[in-house]
């Protein structure tokens, strides 16, 4: 297996360099082609002028400026893909919804991987993206860039935060390609209970299991999070064991009840320190 349709999301100037080079290193080693996919921003909100009508100048002025980012960052990649020689496609739609909008959507249906930016904390406003929209109605992985992280580099230590959900199950399989490929992965189980089919000291045995049948170099471990959020434990040990790579399930809980309680899912994506593949 591996991945063969890669599609970037190439939102902004300043992220759609990161995106398409860890798209092209992650193609050329498996093959693949990528699809490079922006949403080019049409203004909706009316700019009232003094005798409050719609003034034309202004609207026509932030299409202008939208489209010229939309043919600057064609331009980035377009270069990119003929200096590695990987196959590319450039796909560019007119949304005033972002990244949600269905043709957006209907293009993530048919990849195997998609890749995106975390958006710079320090300018969080200029992210269009809705990282969200594609975890929930795409069906495909996400692999999100942090935005410490711009320069690809080989995904050696993989952790899989695993606590027995369809979610994490499906995220272990979706980053199969990057757990052959790597030299150590780590399957870890925080606060694991009891159950009919295993105990807690074994918990994750199975999927450890599969994973080596796969040819998976894979280790087995469990954690307790006592007075600390999961999300913390896991962030400790990506530090703690240089972590290359973070596969995990997304939204276990609904997303309504992570942003009213929280959840880890959200936390890790707001600081975020390697390379996250999320499936839901």
């Amino acid at each position: 297996m591996s991945y063969k349709t890669i599609l970037a999301i190439l939102d902004t100037a300043d992220n759609c360099t990161a995106v398409a080079d860890f798209a092209f290193a992650i193609a050329a080693e498996n093959n693949a082609h990528v699809i490079g996919l922006h949403a080019e921003t049409v203004a909706v909100v009316p700019l009232v002028a003094p005798m409050e009508i719609p003034d034309p100048v202004a609207v026509q002025a932030l299409q202008d400026m939208a489209h010229a980012e939309t043919v600057n960052i064609e331009r980035i990649v377009q270069q990119k893909a003929q200096s590695t020689g990987v196959s590319f496609e450039w796909r560019s739609y007119a949304s005033s919804t972002g990244y949600g909008i269905g043709p957006l959507i209907e293009s993530a249906h048919s990849a195997d991987l998609i890749i995106a930016s975390q958006a710079d904390p320090s300018k969080p406003s200029d992210s269009h993206v809705d990282v969200d929209s594609f975890l929930l109605e795409s069906g495909r992985p996400v692999l999100m860039i942090p935005f410490i992280i711009r320069q690809p580099k080989p995904i050696k230590r993989v952790l899989i935060a695993w606590n027995g959900s369809k979610e994490a199950a499906r995220a272990a399989f979706d980053a199969l390609p990057f757990l052959k490929a790597a030299d150590e992965v780590e399957v870890l189980s925080v606060d694991p209970v009891d159950n009919a089919l295993q105990s807690a000291a074994v918990a994750g045995a199975d999927i450890a299991a599969t994973l080596a049948r796969h040819g998976v170099r894979v280790t087995l471990s469990t954690a307790t999070s006592t007075d600390k959020h999961a999300a913390t434990v896991i962030e400790n040990r990506l530090s703690d064991s240089s972590i290359d790579l973070l596969v995990m399930g997304a939204y276990t809980h609904s997303r309504l009840w992570q942003m009213i309680f929280g959840g880890t899912t959200r936390t890790l994506l707001q600081s975020m320190t390697a390379l996250t593949l999320l499936s839901r």
